[in-house]
């Protein structure tokens, strides 16, 4: 770090200057802008100044962070078929509320923590941490072929994770911690847009995404719920329980609804083409 005054080369984290003891610059510990001696807050994005990136917590887990790389700045977008998947954590706001905001944070942060980790490992790309849930898009930006199959298997590992960690949060006197999971397959127009700050928003804009919403707003506590698109993709490859026809918010007629119970006999393309014949 350059000192301002005497043009001195410092170290990082000085908080004065090594050579003629004048103030340096203060670096935002959020987003790294350069902010001036005595400021209290970023001038970028507002985070207090000489704090570390999350706020001081009870817990000893690092904060959450969302790191996927989305594609150059495409403002037009382009029309892919992806897979959406949506879960939240049943009942957060009753369980919030109860709590003290540290408490919270911390029985709240490993469960979403499970889940980006889960998407992440089926090459899922997080579009939104909504505070007690997740918004996640399965074949874009990477596309996969397999990207229905992908979202099932990062949701059943979502809900076998979470099933571990509310039970340790029970055996330590805690309340449990239940999601739902919805999946829906489909056309969207992805785009991709800098925010500021040499951030890139990547968003999908259609009623698949929608509908994955409402798939997860239908699901049974603990279970994940799929759409029939997704189901005719992922039909063998997992067992599915037919749901029947449901009612579900900005859809007209009611639409066919299953729930995944587990894996299926098929593991590949290969497998469902030979019993094809």
């Amino acid at each position: 770090m350059r000192c301002s005054k005497c043009g001195s080369d410092n170290r990082d984290g000085r908080k004065f200057c090594a050579k003629c003891a004048a103030p340096l610059a203060r670096l935002c510990p959020q987003c790294g802008t350069s902010n001036e001696p005595g400021e209290d807050f970023c001038g970028e994005c507002a985070a207090a100044l000489g704090q570390p990136p999350a706020a001081s917590k009870k817990s000893n887990d690092p904060p959450i962070r969302i790191t996927d790389t989305p594609a150059p700045e495409n403002i037009e977008g382009e029309r892919k078929t992806v897979t959406a998947l949506f879960a939240d954590i049943k009942g957060s706001t009753e369980l919030m509320a109860d709590l003290d905001p540290e408490e919270a944070r911390a029985i709240i942060d490993p469960a979403l923590r499970i889940m980006i980790e889960a998407a992440h490992r089926y090459d899922g790309y997080v579009v939104q941490s909504t505070g007690d849930g997740i918004f996640a898009l399965f074949g874009a930006p990477v596309a996969h072929e397999d990207h229905p199959q992908r979202a099932l298997y990062a949701a059943l590992r979502m809900q076998e994770e979470l099933r571990r960690y509310t039970a340790k949060v029970i055996a330590d006197g805690g309340i449990p911690i239940e999601a739902r999971v919805g999946v829906n397959t489909g056309e969207v127009v992805v785009r991709s847009i800098t925010t500021g700050a040499g951030q890139v928003e990547y968003t999908p804009i259609g009623h698949t995404t929608n509908l994955a919403s409402r798939m997860q707003a239908v699901a049974p506590t603990g279970s994940i719920a799929v759409s029939e698109n997704s189901r005719r993709l992922c039909e063998g490859y997992f067992i599915l329980k037919p749901l029947g026809p449901t009612r579900v918010k900005g859809v007209t007629e009611p639409v066919n609804v299953y729930e995944v119970t587990g894996l299926g006999p098929l593991r590949t393309r290969c497998n469902a083409r030979r019993d094809a014949g």
